[in-house]
């Protein structure tokens, strides 16, 4: 699933690839309640007796303002749409603010076995790239789709997650089942520009939607990762340091992404607390007792990073320094509006001159335990 950053006919479009075999887009609408829903607006078929396993829009590019979020797409150029399905193939579509919702621009057959992953160049979006099963990165043209740009052999198993760098040109990364993330120059694909062993098979990769250089990686049984890139992109040395790394017992981390959302911190001198919350709990959210949790979770300091939320079960996590945390969750509702421990969401439309772009929420869900967790990072 992913969100278009773009607003169509002023609404929030959000695609999905579904195992049947299909493109989804749901629009967001808000009911009369005051909350919001999810409402098909747009489907589309690839294949017979495939599955659709991924899908990009045309429109990653991150803007001079990457917290605005447009009213509309200017005039009626259309969106566009890449996927990936389990027979190889690769699909480009059009995506309409009205008429026919979306359309078939092409198909072409991409690698011998499933097509995990594909992606736009966000900064030439004719420019697509793929991985498949096969253990192979292609780029391709989306003019010329018949034989792709290049091909590169690098990665030792199956490739199944690729981003483009919405900040900087000619950046991207990969990931594969070989548990290696690479990040390379596009304009020289011969060697990447850092190759960083991880614990476990890169399924998902997310750049940060402010700070340029954070990457973040879901690693399967290896947890979720956050990597600083500044080194590599502006300095060209092969390392990428890790900045925060956990893993997840008995958990395989399949889907990782970063909050749009802009964050300020609350005032410490009179703190709230909670539905839930105790007054020994720590007013900075680090300690604070679980609130939306179905199952209790012991505590322990959590001197940088906190889980908010999770969906079920309480897990834990293990710091890269080895240290075992299992922080609580801390997530609440005060006066209808989402507020995690310690900070709150600086609402559209108002300075952000108070926001704190040091506050992220992360969000994660595995396999197995079948848990959707939320947590706070502060990058201090």
């Amino acid at each position: 699933m992913k969100w278009c950053h773009i607003a169509v006919a002023g609404r929030a479009l959000l695609g999905v690839a579904e195992a049947a075999g299909s493109i989804e887009l749901l629009r967001l609408v808000r009911s009369e309640q005051n909350s919001y829903t999810l409402q098909p607006f747009s489907r589309f078929a690839l294949e017979k007796q495939c599955l659709a396993l991924s899908l990009d829009w045309s429109t990653g590019k991150a803007g001079r303002f990457p917290h605005c979020f447009p009213v509309s797409r200017a005039g009626d150029q259309p969106l566009k749409i890449i996927s990936s399905d389990s027979s190889g193939q690769l699909h480009l579509l059009q995506a309409y603010q009205a008429g026919p919702g979306m359309q078939a621009v092409g198909t072409w057959q991409a690698h011998h076995f499933e097509a995990w992953a594909a992606a736009f160049d966000y900064w030439q979006t004719e420019v697509v790239y793929s991985g498949g099963d096969d253990g192979l990165l292609k780029g391709w043209d989306t003019r010329t789709p018949g034989t792709p740009v290049f091909t590169s052999r690098r990665h030792s198993m199956g490739v199944c997650s690729i981003q483009s760098s919405p900040h900087c040109e000619n950046i991207l990364a990969t990931g594969s089942y070989d548990e290696h993330v690479l990040l390379w120059d596009t304009r020289s694909v011969k060697q990447p520009l850092a190759d960083v062993p991880m614990q476990g098979g890169v399924w998902r990769l997310k750049w940060h939607p402010f700070h340029h250089h954070l990457l973040l990686a879901a690693c399967m049984h290896g947890g979720f990762t956050i990597f600083d890139c500044q080194k590599a992109i502006e300095e060209n040395q092969e390392v990428l340091p890790v900045t925060l790394s956990y893993t997840l017992p008995n958990s395989l981390v399949y889907g990782v992404d970063w909050s749009w959302l802009y964050f300020r911190r609350l005032p410490q001198t009179h703190p709230s607390f909670c539905l839930g919350s105790s007054p020994g709990s720590d007013p900075g959210g680090k300690t604070a007792d679980p609130v939306c949790s179905l199952k209790d979770a012991a505590q322990s300091p959590a001197p940088c990073f906190e889980r908010l939320a999770d969906a079920d079960g309480a897990g834990g996590a293990r710091h890269q320094s080895g240290g075992k945390l299992k922080p609580s969750p801390a997530l609440c509702r005060g006066q209808g509006r989402l507020r995690a421990s310690g900070v709150q969401i600086c609402e559209r439309g108002h300075s952000l001159e108070a926001a704190d772009s040091d506050v992220s929420l992360v969000a994660t869900c595995s396999f197995h335990d079948h848990v959707l967790h939320l947590w706070k990072w502060e990058n201090s």
